[in-house]
C-alpha cells in the first residue's frame, strides 16, 4: 500500500501570510459580498427551466430548491469548520517561482501527492479578463454545455441566459456550465489564447493520436454557488490540473487505495435526501468522516482560491463544492511519469485509440512504446488487432481479419469500469457526442458540435465538472 508523507504532518494553527493576503485581495472584492438576488424571471428562466427538465427528469421544477439551502446555509457552512483556514496544513502550497519542474516531479508527481501551486496564472489574460461581465458581452449568444439528459447527451444554453440564472438562482444544486468543446468553436476558441498550461504540465502524450481521436481533456467551467461534483476518479488514470480564476472551491481528496464504498458513502444517504455535491459535503461527508475514524480514513480537505492551481494525481478520489460563483479551467493529461497507469487503463477502455497510440509512441517515444509492449507481455494482454490481407495482383479483394480484444491472454475480455461506462452510454462531464439538446432559443447551434464527438468518454466514476 502506498504511503503519503503529507498525512503525517501535524496540524498547526494557521500563520498569517501577508504576501498571500495581498495576492488574494484584488480578486476578493465586491463580487463576494452578500447582495440581494431576486429570483430569475423572463426568457432566462424559460431557457434554464428547460435545461433543468432535461438534466434531471427525477425532479419537478419546484423541487430544485426543496431543501432551501439558499436560505438555510451561508458561506461558513459551505466552507466547513475543519477547512475554514485560508491555507490548509494538509496540503503543500508552493509558489511556482520556488518549484522547478524536476522538483515538482520528484516531490509530487512521481510519488502521486496532490499540491497547490500559486503564481501559474499571474500572467494569464484569463486572470484579469475572465469576468462574468466580459463573458456576457463577448460570448453571450454562444450556447455552452450546462448538463446532460438521461441518455448522456449534451444540454446547452446560451451563456447570457446561464449567467443571469447563476446570479439569481436559489436552487439547492444549480446547473453547472462545463464545456469541453469551447476550443473548437469559432466564437470561443480564442479563450485558449487567454491561458497556457503551467510549465509542469506541458507534456501531452495523447496529442499523438490527434484531436478527433483523443478523449475530451480540457474544460471551461462556470460554477454557481452550491454547485459541484460528488466524489469520483478521473478517467483512464489521467492526472489533472485545475486553475481557479474567480471565486472559491472546497475540495475533498481521498488516496487511491481508499474503499469506493466508504468514500461514496451511499449507505449514509438517508431517506428523502438527495445525493448532489451540496448534499455530499453538508450531510454525507461528516458521516463518512465519523465512520472513518475507526478505519484510519485518510483524506485531504482544503479551499482553492483565485490564482491557485491544483495538481491532482491519477487515481485519487475527489469531490468539489463551489463556495462562490466560480470560473475555472482544467485539463487532464498523460505524460511520461503517469504513463504506466494510463496505459493499462487506455488499452482496455479505449482499445481502438490504444492501437494508434502505440503506433505513434514507437515513432516519437520508443522507450515508452517498449515499456507498453513489455507491460502487455507481463500482464498477458493482447492488443486489438486489425490485420489487413494483402491485395493480390489477380484482383482478389482485401479485407480485415477478426479483431481480438483480450485482457488476460486467454480470449476472454475483462472490461473495467471505464469500458462499462461506455457500454451504458451514460457518462459524466467527459461525455462528448454530436447529439445534444439545444435550449438556446434557436437552431443556429447545429454546426457547433464537437469535432471529437466520435470519442465518447471512458469516464470512471466521474460525476461532473469541477
Amino acid at each position: 500500500m502506498a504511503t503519503f508523507p503529507i498525512f503525517d504532518k501535524k496540524k498547526e494553527p494557521f500563520p498569517v501570510d501577508d504576501l498571500w493576503l495581498q495576492e488574494r485581495e484584488p480578486y476578493f472584492g465586491h463580487e463576494l459580498e452578500g447582495v440581494q438576488r431576486d429570483p430569475v424571471s423572463g426568457k432566462s428562466k424559460k431557457r434554464t427551466d428547460r435545461c433543468k427538465q432535461k438534466h434531471r427528469t427525477d425532479l419537478k421544477l419546484d423541487e430544485w430548491a426543496k431543501f432551501d439551502y439558499f436560505s438555510k446555509t451561508n458561506v461558513n457552512d459551505l466552507l466547513g469548520i475543519d477547512v475554514a483556514y485560508p491555507v490548509s496544513p494538509q496540503i503543500d502550497r508552493v509558489h511556482q517561482s520556488r518549484l522547478s519542474v524536476q522538483q515538482f516531479i520528484d516531490n509530487y508527481e512521481r510519488p502521486a501527492v496532490p499540491c497547490i501551486i500559486t503564481g501559474c496564472a499571474d500572467k494569464w489574460r484569463a486572470r484579469k479578463e475572465w469576468s462574468f461581465e466580459s463573458f456576457s458581452k463577448s460570448y453571450g449568444n454562444t450556447p455552452l454545455k450546462c448538463g446532460e439528459d438521461d441518455e448522456g447527451y449534451k444540454v446547452k444554453v446560451k451563456t447570457k441566459y446561464f449567467l443571469k440564472y447563476m446570479y439569481h438562482q436559489r436552487d439547492d444544486s444549480p446547473l453547472y456550465l462545463f464545456d469541453s468543446s469551447f476550443d473548437e468553436r469559432e466564437e470561443t476558441k480564442s479563450l485558449c489564447d487567454h491561458y497556457s498550461p503551467p510549465k509542469y504540465f506541458r507534456e501531452d502524450l495523447f496529442r499523438l493520436v490527434g484531436e478527433k481521436r483523443r478523449p475530451p481533456y480540457r474544460w471551461f467551467l462556470i460554477g454557481p454557488r452550491r454547485s459541484g461534483t460528488c466524489v469520483h476518479i478521473d478517467p483512464l488514470a489521467t492526472s489533472a490540473w485545475n486553475t481557479l480564476l474567480r471565486g472559491r472551491k472546497r475540495w475533498i481528496l481521498f488516496p487511491p487505495e481508499t474503499s469506493k464504498t466508504l468514500v461514496k458513502g451511499k449507505h449514509h444517504k438517508l431517506p428523502g435526501e438527495d445525493d448532489e455535491a451540496i448534499d455530499y459535503f453538508l450531510k454525507m461527508l461528516p458521516r463518512i468522516k465519523a465512520e472513518g475514524r475507526a478505519k484510519n480514513l485518510k483524506y485531504i480537505e482544503f479551499i482553492q482560491y483565485p490564482g491557485d492551481t491544483i495538481f491532482l494525481p491519477g487515481g485519487w478520489w475527489h469531490g468539489v463544492l463551489n463556495i462562490d460563483d466560480t470560473v475555472a479551467v482544467t485539463q487532464n493529461f498523460c505524460d511520461s511519469v503517469n504513463f504506466p497507469l494510463v496505459w493499462r487503463k487506455t488499452r482496455k477502455g479505449r482499445k481502438k485509440m490504444a492501437v494508434k497510440f502505440l503506433e505513434q509512441l514507437k515513432i516519437h517515444y520508443p522507450k515508452l512504446a517498449e515499456m507498453a509492449i513489455q507491460m502487455n507481455i507481463s500482464d498477458g494482454f493482447v492488443m486489438r488487432q486489425k490485420n489487413k490481407k494483402k491485395r493480390k495482383n489477380d484482383g482478389s479483394t482485401g479485407g480485415t481479419a477478426n479483431i481480438s480484444d483480450d485482457s488476460n491472454g486467454n480470449g476472454n475480455t475483462q472490461p473495467d469500469d471505464d469500458e462499462e461506462k461506455l457500454k451504458r452510454g451514460k457518462h459524466s462531464r467527459e461525455h462528448n457526442t454530436d447529439a445534444k439538446i439545444n435550449v438556446s432559443g434557436n437552431n443556429s447551434d447545429s454546426s457547433s458540435s464537437s469535432s471529437s464527438s466520435s470519442s465518447s468518454s471512458s469516464s470512471s466514476d466521474s460525476d461532473g465538472g469541477y
